[in-house]
């Protein structure tokens, strides 16, 4: 039986109409830029987020870039973030300039840990005339916690280091939308609870689009706007720049696709969560809950819905590389996400980190392997997966 990783054929299928129409109207209308279907949809993602102000961007890489951009955060600064997610989480930092700081991650949750982000600060930092100065003498700007494969960070611990050091709080969501954290005040979804939040829409993601996009949301107004000017490389009135900014626009069609889709993105969440717990449920069953390591879900007795929404399912074993090459001989596609710690790339060599420096995060990117998940995959592949991955161990 072949297992793909993801298929997003049954998922188009069922909206096919819907979509074809939403894009022929764009078509016919040739209104491809900042158009009525963004506006539409700019609107939708305020919403369903809960906050004031949603701003269409081309991608949840630029999404984090123009934020940084547009905060006018550069050479001399520092930005900290977790070693363990998507390059672009510090690949954006490095591109305005400013210097990656990377933390280890909790090796439950893969996300940035509370703990060795407070060792960081209290070891390498000072506060100088109330800014947080690190021991580089670099300007500590911003804290950039990625909520990774659908799991919240812990927003809490995360909310109370940025107040306190008075740090720019910019959550790198883009696998995250829809997901929700139990904070202390009250629930809120991923990318709300900080300054800023930064999605993705890249297919694979549970709301994607046919292409690249993302989306920036806040609640402050002044911010908004400004970040509006810096996706259409910092005009406000035509052709008068105030600063530069970059052509981080999302187009007329993906907003049309976009606005199919997100009404159904809680359902699909679900059926994902629904495929997430059949998969860890099976696994027990198989007595391979020593064998490999199994997804967790902190926030499960909560009470809220979207506590997870596992955009991957990812389990750990040691013997991965065995492992997935023993699934890609039955035909069962799986990914590493992600096979290198941010601070391992090649081009972080001149931050000066060395294999041990952060070996939660180097341990993760050994041992995790993604295996299929969808919202509509059928429970005999998830089943044959499960059986495969028992003969592996015998």
């Amino acid at each position: 039986m072949r297992v793909r990783l993801l298929d997003l054929s049954e998922q188009y299928y069922g909206l096919s109409q819907e979509i074809r129409a939403a894009t022929d109207e764009v078509l016919a209308s040739q209104r491809f830029i900042l158009g009525p279907k963004l506006a539409e949809f700019e609107k939708a993602a305020a919403q369903y987020c809960g906050v004031p102000h949603a701003i269409g961007v081309s991608s949840g890489t630029d999404a984090l870039l123009a934020v940084l951009m547009a905060l006018e955060i550069g050479l001399g600064d520092a930005v900290i973030t977790t070693a363990y997610s998507f390059f672009a989480t510090g690949g954006c930092i490095a591109r305005v300039g400013a210097t990656p700081v990377f933390i280890d991650v909790n090796p439950e949750t893969y996300n940035i840990s509370a703990a060795a982000l407070r060792r960081y600060i209290d070891k390498y930092c000072r506060v100088v005339e109330g800014k947080l100065v690190n021991e580089n003498r670099q300007l500590v700007r911003a804290l950039v916690p990625a909520h990774l494969f659908g799991l919240c960070c812990d927003m809490n611990e995360m909310l109370a280091v940025a107040r306190q050091h008075n740090l720019i709080l910019i959550e790198d969501a883009a696998q995250a939308i829809g997901a929700e954290f139990p904070l202390e005040n009250g629930p809120a979804k991923a990318g709300t609870m900080g300054d800023i939040g930064c999605f993705s829409f890249y297919p694979s993601k549970n709301l994607g689009a046919a292409g690249d996009a993302g989306l920036v949301v806040c609640r402050n107004e002044q911010f908004a706007q400004r970040l509006r000017a810096c996706r259409q490389h910092g005009m406000e009135a035509r052709y008068e720049h105030q600063f530069v900014g970059g052509n981080f626009r999302l187009d007329e069609l993906q907003a049309a696709i976009l606005n199919v889709k997100l009404p159904h993105l809680d359902r699909w969440s679900a059926a994902r969560r629904e495929a997430a717990h059949f998969y860890t449920n099976e696994f027990r069953r198989a007595g391979l809950a020593q064998k490999i390591k199994l997804p967790v879900e902190p926030y499960a007795q909560s009470g809220l819905t979207n506590h997870h929404i596992y955009h991957q399912y990812v389990i750990r074993s040691p013997r991965r590389d065995e492992l997935r090459k023993h699934l890609a001989d039955r035909e069962i596609e799986t990914a590493i996400y992600y096979p290198l710690a941010l601070h391992e790339q090649p081009c972080f060599e001149y931050l000066g980190y060395k294999s041990g420096d952060f070996s939660e995060a180097e341990h993760a990117a050994r041992e995790s392997l993604a295996l299929p998940i969808y919202p509509e995959i059928p429970r005999e592949a998830q089943q044959y997966v499960v059986n495969c991955i028992a003969e592996f161990f015998g």
